[in-house]
């Protein structure tokens, strides 16, 4: 079995632990439980410890809404893999714009939020500067505005 991080795929060992706790180094993470360690369960005994019903309990209509929402997930999956990651990223950048803005806008304006919201805009602009295609552009001047909206409601609540 394998873990994916923003690092790069890395093997989970398969192997029980030892008697010795390892200790981890900067190089070497800590021990993870292998899936024998892992207790088996089957699909009532899973729903029971979730709290959810099985799906022998579902009734047609809930069958019905279960399926269409597993064929939804399964087509938002689908454009989001047919997607451009960088057009994902920057909606994600708008989505802070909208948070700093919506700080921004409050009476009297939630300063501290939006520097943070502004701060990771920042972040992901100037971190991925290069990478974000056509829109890096206009986020870069988005950004812009709202830094100058920050100062404006700074400046406006100093006084």
């Amino acid at each position: 079995m394998s873990l994916w991080t923003p690092g790069g795929e890395h093997e989970v060992p398969r192997d029980k632990p030892t008697a010795e706790p390892q200790q981890a180094t900067p190089q070497q993470a800590p021990p993870q439980p292998s899936s024998s360690d892992i207790p088996e369960m089957d699909e009532q005994a899973l729903a029971e410890a979730l709290g959810i019903p099985s799906l022998d309990e579902l009734s047609d209509e809930e069958r019905q809404q279960l399926e269409a929402a597993v064929i939804q997930m399964a087509e938002t999956e689908r454009q989001m893999a047919t997607t451009p990651p960088e057009v994902i990223v920057a909606n994600h950048v708008m989505g802070l714009y909208e948070l700093a803005a919506i700080h921004l806008r409050q009476n009297p304006p939630n300063l501290n939020e939006a520097s943070f919201a502004i701060d990771a805009m920042s972040a992901m602009v100037d971190g991925l500067e290069g990478r974000l295609g056509e829109n890096e552009a206009t986020l870069r001047e988005a950004r812009a505005q709202l830094q100058q909206a920050f100062v404006a409601a700074s400046s406006a609540a100093g006084e």
